[in-house]
């Protein structure tokens, strides 16, 4: 018990943001779970949704709510859900967000967490209109749920794994196979929140590939090599 304390001590201290983050999302996991309704709870999730609706009416609630909640279960382990959780909340957050705020600082670590949540969900738009205009989406994707942490978690995943000095293009992969897998590509284009974890993940890769350069840039040049000296002639 002792070394749990110790441990969840020093994860806080060192890593003070996220773990704070961590527990807004388990607040309002719970109160929506725990303290509301269902109905109750489906009207809040529903009004953080980014859908086509919400972003035409109120962008900038809908995008920054949605990131308080998480998509999953912390109950049902033997559900699909439950995995979702541990990569984006486990993985994603306490994991990977946590690793890049103790190595790059908070600012940076969450401004590569926001412009994944953001970038991601934006760029779907352009394709969910084309797609309802084509009849490949239904018109109920204008007001699904569609909220949580889930890009903003795929994106620091790909930085992550690109930042990794061993084995980094196997979770690179791993990173690309989590969001194609568990899609749904039954229609003519495969489901609007897969193509935008890909796109998170296509960000993230170019925050890690920015990254290494700057990292690369500010190594020290390795010292040049003595050259030995000829000492004194000798003198018969």
């Amino acid at each position: 018990m002792r070394r749990a304390a110790r441990a969840l001590g020093t994860y806080v201290s060192r890593s003070p943001v996220t773990a704070g983050y961590a527990a807004l999302l388990l607040s309002t996991h719970l109160w929506c779970t725990a303290v509301l309704s269902t109905a109750e709870a489906q009207r809040v999730v529903l009004g953080v949704s980014t859908h086509l609706d919400n972003l035409q009416d109120r962008p900038v609630r809908v995008l920054a709510g949605s990131m308080l909640f998480f998509d999953g279960t912390l109950t049902d382990i033997t559900s699909e859900a439950f995995a979702g959780t541990l990569i984006t909340l486990g993985l994603g957050v306490l994991g990977c967000l946590a690793w890049l705020e103790r190595r790059y600082g908070a600012g940076r670590a969450y401004g590569i967490f926001v412009l994944g949540h953001l970038a991601a969900t934006l760029f779907t738009v352009p394709l969910i209109l084309v797609a309802l205009a084509h009849g490949w989406y239904p018109e109920s994707v204008r007001h699904a749920a569609d909220f949580g942490i889930s890009y903003g978690a795929e994106t620091v995943l790909a930085t992550g794994a690109l930042l990794l000095r061993r084995a980094r293009w196997l979770a690179a992969a791993g990173v690309v196979a989590w969001p194609v897998l568990g899609g749904d590509w039954s229609g003519v284009l495969p489901d609007f929140t897969t193509v935008g974890h890909l796109l998170a993940a296509a960000i993230g890769f170019g925050c890690g590939a920015f990254l290494l350069r700057v990292a690369r840039r500010a190594a020290p040049a390795p010292a040049p090599a003595s050259v030995p000296q000829p000492g004194p002639a000798l003198v018969e």
